[in-house]
Order: structure tokens, then sequence, then C-alpha cells
């Protein structure tokens, strides 16, 4: 098989090393060509009635649920998600695009609003082409989060795709024309961040949406901001998962377990940082370490199969390195740490605990199988050990006391928080966060205005009587 270097674009196994097909990056008049046929795209795409843009989305909503394995396969090959997870990350996007296909003309209906004389009202309308930056970790949600509801609305899309899951990018492109969108209405490009620079500084793209790295977004965000466009940021997470009481602790561990390990625990809003209040430190920590040790490494593909590997080798030898350097710092190896002996990129699923500030676990994200347990005192410890992160994504709390975990919900700084359940999404619930975990808000009808012109109509009878004007 061919190095893997030799081009961004490649499908390379994570359970097994082989890489599987390349693709070659495009660049300048070639992207100018597919951009320009994207702006082309738009003024036809926008002035379609907004029914049969919803029905577009929610035509590809059904073709995706037909070809839901081959996608769920596709999901697996390239960055190694368990298969069952894959299927599940298929219904997902699939719930998605059927959501806004359903929901969409009403987002986007005129709302009046109340004045004395004549009348006024907001409309909401597209701006244009838009510029998406997509991660490999959910190959498909995270693009139709951003796709989906800005097609029905009326913009065109660009998709600069995860290097790494390049035949991921090309399904979804293909779903969406036989779908029935014009070509240029989405758009797959494999380009350098380079050429996405160029095109958020030229006059085409209007807008950009990133999901990524802090490096990346503040990137994008700077070019944005500098040609005066808007963006949305969904950048990194360290997600306090806090533990209230011991009541339920099977079920809490439960949902430890999965609140960390799902996708490998490659997730921005996986819980990371597990806030143990002293009464069930122990016991939590000893029926995390038996569920933990209990998982078992295999083919991704294969449904008993408990513990994928990571994305790449790269992600797998970043991830030992953060424990290494953090157990060398004074922090306690509880299990794990270590790679797997075995071909692939497997790290054992990892517990850390006596982390302490400077150490390299407390402030960065561990993109992985690995947790930090803390033990603290009370509840308002545990707040402010929660809200000592630079970043602000997701969060969850768990108690019995529903109206205690309610109190300890709104006290956390981040943009979601879940009680009684790990941080999760769906089509109607808004998504995103603050501090360095990004800005804006994906999903729920606030999706469909981060990219919107929402637009003043105020009408006045002729003989109105003319007032001031202000600016």
């Amino acid at each position: 098989m061919s190095d893997p270097r030799k081009s961004p674009f490649a499908t390379v196994n994570p359970y097994t090393g082989e890489t599987l097909a390349e693709f070659p990056a495009v660049e300048g008049e070639e992207v100018d060509v597919a951009v320009g046929l994207a702006a082309e795209a738009y003024e036809a795409w926008r002035g379609r009635p907004i029914a049969q843009r919803a029905a577009v989305v929610g035509r590809a909503a059904d073709l995706m649920r037909e070809r839901k394995e081959e996608l769920a396969r596709l999901i697996t090959l390239e960055m190694g998600k368990l298969i069952a997870e894959a299927r599940g990350e298929v219904d997902l996007a699939a719930s998605i695009l059927e959501y806004y296909a359903r929901r969409g003309p009403e987002f986007t209906a005129a709302e009046p609003l109340d004045v004395a004389e004549g009348e006024a009202y907001l409309v909401t309308e597209p701006i244009g082409v838009l510029m998406g930056v997509m991660p490999w970790n959910f190959p498909l949600y995270q693009v139709v989060r951003f796709a989906g509801p800005n097609l029905v609305l009326g913009n065109t899309v660009l998709v600069k795709h995860a290097g790494i899951c390049p035949q991921s990018a090309l399904a979804l492109e293909s779903l969406f024309l036989d779908a029935g969108a014009p070509e240029g209405v989405y758009t797959n490009l494999f380009v350098s961040h380079e050429e996405v620079g160029r095109l958020i500084d030229g006059p085409i793209v209007r807008g950009a949406s990133l999901t990524g790295s802090e490096k990346a977004g503040a990137e994008v965000a700077g070019r944005a901001g500098r040609n005066m466009k808007p963006s949305l940021l969904e950048l990194g997470g360290s997600d306090a998962f806090v533990v209230l009481d011991g009541e339920h602790l099977e079920r809490t561990v439960t949902a430890a377990v999965s609140g960390r390990m799902a996708n490998t625990g490659q997730s921005c809003v996986a819980a990371k940082r597990f806030i143990v209040l002293d009464e069930v430190y122990e016991d939590f920590v000893a029926g995390l370490r038996q569920a933990f040790e209990a998982l078992r490494p295999g083919d991704p593909a294969d449904g008993a199969t408990t513990l994928g590997p990571l994305s790449s080798e790269q992600a797998a030898s970043d991830l030992v390195g953060q424990i290494r350097e953090t157990v060398e710092q004074g922090a306690e190896l509880v299990t794990g740490g270590h790679r797997i002996d075995r071909p692939g990129a497997f790290v054992e699923p990892t517990i850390l605990t006596g982390v302490k500030p400077g150490m390299r676990a407390y402030a960065e994200e561990l993109f992985g199988p690995a947790a930090v347990v803390y033990r603290v005192a009370d509840e308002d410890e545990a707040v402010a050990l929660a809200n000592d992160s630079r970043y602000g994504l997701g969060g969850s709390v768990f108690c019995a006391d529903v109206e205690r975990g309610r109190r300890v919900a709104e006290r956390i700084e981040t943009g979601m928080v879940w009680v009684n359940h790990p941080t999760s999404t769906q089509p109607g619930l808004p998504f995103g966060g603050i501090k360095r975990s990004g800005y804006g808000r994906e999903l729920s009808d606030l999706g469909m205005r981060e990219f919107a012109n929402r637009k003043l109509v105020r009408i006045l009878p002729p003989d109105a009587e003319l007032s001031g004007i202000a600016g």
C-alpha cells in the first residue's frame, strides 16, 4: 500500500494501520470553479420555496437510513468507531436532517413584532455560501448539524472534511446529490487549511463554521472577523461529571463509563473530569476501575468488541504522552496508561487520581480512554473545581435529589449541563459552549439562526407622522 503521508486525504484503517485509499488535494483554479458553482447554485436554491428545500433534506434523511450499514461500516473503517456506535451515529444524523426538514419552515416563518401603528415583523433569510470545516470523530453527525439547517434555510455549503475520513466525505456529498440537491448546493472540497483561509478571505464565502481544535478555531474565527463575516466554533471540552451522593451508584458508574468511553473517549462532550464527593469517592473509583478493566480491545467492526482503537497512531501516541507526563508530575495511575501490545492504535482504559493544578491532565483535554477522578469535600468545592477550566462545553451532575442537581447544574459555567445523564445531543436541543470551547449554537431553532439575516420589515401607512432617524 502507498504511504499515507503522500496525501493529506487518506483512509488509513486504525485497527490495522493499512492505507486503503488516497485522494489528491485540490487548489487554485479548481477550487475557484467549485466555489463559483456554489455561488451560482445559491441564487437558484434560495429562490425555491422552503418546502422544496426541506423535501430535499428530508429525502437525504431517508437515503441515510437506507444506506445505514454502508455508512456505518465506512465510519468504522476510517476512524475506528465501534460498529454499534457507528450505526447510532447514522441514526442520529438522519434524525437531524428529518428534524430540519419538518421544522425548518416553522423556524423561518415571519415573526410579528408589537408596534403601536402599522406592522413590523422579522424575516429569517439565508446569507449565501458557507464554509464548514469538519472533524473526524463524528464524520456524519457533525457535518449534518451544520449542513441540515443551512440547506433548508437556503444557504449553500462548502465542506472541508477531516483528512482521515475522505470516503465518508464523498459518501455524504453523493447522498445529497442523490436526494435531489442541485450541483453546488452541497460541495465537498479536498483542500488545505491554507485554501480554507483564502476562501474565507474571498468575496463569495459569507460565513464559516468549524468544529475542531482551538488553534484551527482561532485561525478561522480570525479570518472571518477580519473580513466582517459571522463564524461559529465548537472546540475542545473537558466536561465535569459531578457525583454528589452514593445512591444509585451502579447506575452512576455505568453512566460514567458510557460518558467517558463512547467513541473510545474521542468526543468533545465526553465526561473527562469526574468530581466525586468524599463519601462516595472510594466506591466510585473502584466501580469505574472494574468497568474499565473489563473492556476488551478488538476489531471495531466486530459487534463483540468493547474497546476500539483511537483514530490514528498519532492520537494514541499523544494521549500516552499526556498520561506519562502527568504521572511523572506526581499523579497516581490507578489503571491503564499504556499502549496495548497488539497491532492498531489501542490505548489501555486509564484512570488518574491525585491530579493537581500545573499537571498536564489538569488543564489539557484528554482525547481518548482516560479519566481523571477528583475527591472533593462538598458541593461548593465540586462547583469550584468544575468551573476551574478554560473549557465550557458540556457537563453533568448525578444525585438522587433532582432539585439539588438543578441547583448545582445552574452554577456550572458551561454551555450545556445534564442532570442524571451524561452530556448528550438531540436534534431539538441547542448544542454549543462558552470560554475556549467556542461560541454559537447548533441544533434546535437556534441552529437555523447562526447564518441567517434576521431582517426587520416595518410597514407604516403613507400618511404616518415622520419621526427622527437614529443610527
